[in-house]
C-alpha cells in the first residue's frame, strides 16, 4: 500500500509542476486589457524592444540633472547653494552630496574655465566642488 502511494506522489510530484507551468502561460498570453478592440493580444518574449533600457530616474539623478542646469543658466553659486538646501531638506541625498558636487565642479570648469569656476567654491559637501574642479582643470 505504502508502495503505490510513493509512486503516486512522485508521479504527481513530477506532473504537478508542468502542468501548472503550461496553464499558466497559456493562460497569460492572451492580453485583452492591452487594446480597446475585442481582439486578444498575443504577446512573446520579442515583442518589446530590449535594445532601449528604460532609464528609472532615482531623485539623486534628478537632483544632479536640475542642478546641472541651473548652474548653466545662473551660476555654481545658486547650484551649490540649492544642492546644500536639497541635503539639508532630504537627508537621504547626503551619500550622493559629493559625486552631485564633483559634478558641478566639472561644469563649471567646462562653462567657466578652471580659473573663475574655482572662485565659486564653497565648503558644501566637504568641498567636493572645489575637488572637481581642481581634478578637470
Amino acid at each position: 500500500m505504502t508502495h503505490t502511494a510513493r509512486r503516486i506522489g512522485r508521479s504527481l510530484a513530477f506532473v504537478l509542476p508542468v502542468v501548472m507551468v503550461l496553464s499558466g502561460t497559456l493562460a497569460v498570453t492572451s492580453v485583452p486589457w492591452a487594446a480597446h478592440n475585442s481582439e486578444p493580444q498575443v504577446l512573446t518574449a520579442s515583442a518589446h524592444d530590449i535594445s532601449k533600457r528604460a532609464r528609472t530616474r532615482t531623485p539623486q539623478d534628478a537632483l544632479r540633472d536640475r542642478l546641472l542646469l541651473e548652474l548653466q543658466e545662473k551660476d555654481p553659486g545658486v547650484a551649490l547653494t540649492d544642492l546644500q538646501r536639497s541635503v539639508e531638506g532630504r537627508p537621504s541625498l547626503a551619500r550622493h552630496c559629493m559625486s552631485i558636487a564633483r559634478a558641478l565642479g566639472r561644469a563649471a570648469v567646462e562653462k567657466y574655465g578652471p580659473t573663475h569656476a574655482h572662485r565659486f567654491s564653497r565648503p558644501v559637501c566637504d568641498t567636493s566642488f572645489a575637488s572637481g574642479v581642481a581634478r578637470f582643470s
